[in-house]
């Protein structure tokens, strides 16, 4: 494994939509495990591939909950209920945290590293996590 490069703010790579993934092999395997390894020695709790200069719809996400590590190809929340601000940072925009609106529950469908659909539903952190780092995939930072 290696860790990788977290792009900062202002890069234009950071703004760019990220394009759906189409297969799933062993290059995009050990890029699922290179990003986790960069968000823990980030002490992140999620992190997307444009964020390591990859315009593809990956993310990483572990929030320390039972669910452990969540790597999600090209996901997609079908759901979004209620509303918070709460403060909110970001690997790319190191030492700054702001006030951000997000949906309090959610639901979400991805790929796994195997191929499989799967749904998840989330609150909290969770939820506050997977809207981030899709924002990423949008281009939003």
């Amino acid at each position: 494994m290696a860790k990788l490069k977290i792009l900062v703010a202002g890069d234009p790579l950071l703004r760019r939509v990220s394009e759906p993934v189409t297969k799933i092999d062993k290059k995009l395997q050990r890029l699922l495990k290179d990003m986790a390894e960069t968000m823990y020695d980030a002490e992140g709790v999620g992190l997307a591939a444009p964020q390591v200069g990859i315009n593809k719809r990956i993310v990483v996400i572990d929030v320390g909950d039972e669910l452990g590590l969540l790597e999600m190809i090209n996901p997609e929340i079908t759901l979004r209920e209620g509303s918070a601000v709460g403060p909110e940072g970001c690997l790319s925009v190191p030492d700054f945290e702001g006030e951000v609106e997000r949906a309090t529950h959610i639901e979400c469908e991805f790929t796994d590293r195997t191929g499989k659909r799967l749904k998840l539903t989330a609150d909290g952190l969770l939820a506050i996590c997977v809207q981030h780092e899709l924002d990423h995939l949008e281009g939003c930072s």
